[in-house]
């Protein structure tokens, strides 16, 4: 029995100075995006000022974040469309690597995926008519009868009215960045967003007004990039990437670039 005992231990010695000497590998994900040098940027691309899509291109605060972030990898910038109620779906069919665009962190989403630290402090508004302005004051002054609230399909702007908003009339229109177009022109009455879309709508278009921006319908929160949660190493140097950023001041450029 002690011999046996023995060359037990021995034999599991060997394997554990085997394992010690054998050459460090990174994640298979993170190995993955460093052999191919492209890194899978997966957004809808509908929501100003974070990510918009226009013209086969891409801009905005996240997508100059993102390059930024692959640049400093050494990798490029390869997009993948996706939309907001395929987005969690996506991300964990590894259709991409980091998911983008004015994401909210919320428990329901880090239950599932990881998320990069909080930025852009928000609260839900109410992106309106300028001319309308005073008749939303309140929660209970968008949830009447007469109210039309177009929301978009998937996110939690789509879950604040389905829960808030049960006696508006409510109707879906799945591409986000026509609805303030939609509201203006009278075809709507409310679109619940965040702070930062109405501001830039409200900015860019006259008619509209960001009503409760200076008292939000929600508690503050933050977006956050979604990374897949299947490789520690991956999530490790993204968050690291993201720190050095940070330190250098390059969040905050992007930051005063877009969210002023």
């Amino acid at each position: 029995m002690q011999r046996t005992s023995f060359s037990t231990f021995i034999a599991a010695a060997a394997v554990a100075a085997c394992v010690l000497l054998q050459p460090a590998h990174a994640g298979p994900r993170l190995d993955r995006i460093m052999d191919t040098k492209v890194l899978r940027v997966g957004t809808p691309g509908d929501y100003r000022p974070f990510a918009i899509q226009a013209d086969g291109r891409y801009s905005g605060h996240d997508i100059d974040v993102v390059e930024l972030m692959a640049k400093e990898m050494g990798v490029r910038v390869e997009y993948v469309p996706t939309t907001w109620p395929q987005l969690m779906k996506d991300i964990q069919a590894d259709r991409f690597d980091v998911a983008v665009g004015g994401i909210t962190r919320n428990v329901a989403r880090i239950r599932q995926v990881e998320m990069l630290p909080g930025y852009a402090p928000f609260g839900k508004v109410a992106l309106v008519r300028a001319a309308d302005k005073d008749k939303y004051r309140s929660v209970a002054d968008l949830n009447q009868p007469g109210v039309r609230v177009i929301k978009n399909p998937g996110g939690t702007n789509e879950t604040f009215v389905l829960e808030h908003l049960k006696s508006a009339q409510v109707s879906t229109h799945d591409k986000n960045a026509e609805i303030p177009a939609l509201i203006a022109d009278g075809k709507g009455d409310v679109m619940i967003t965040e702070t930062y879309e109405a501001l830039h709508y409200a900015k860019a278009d006259p008619r509209l007004y960001a009503a409760f921006v200076a008292a939000p319908l929600t508690p503050q929160n933050t977006l956050g990039f979604m990374l897949p949660k299947d490789d520690a190493d991956y999530s490790r140097v993204m968050e690291f990437v993201w720190g050095l950023m940070d330190a250098r001041g390059q969040l905050k450029q992007a930051a005063d670039k877009w969210l002023q």
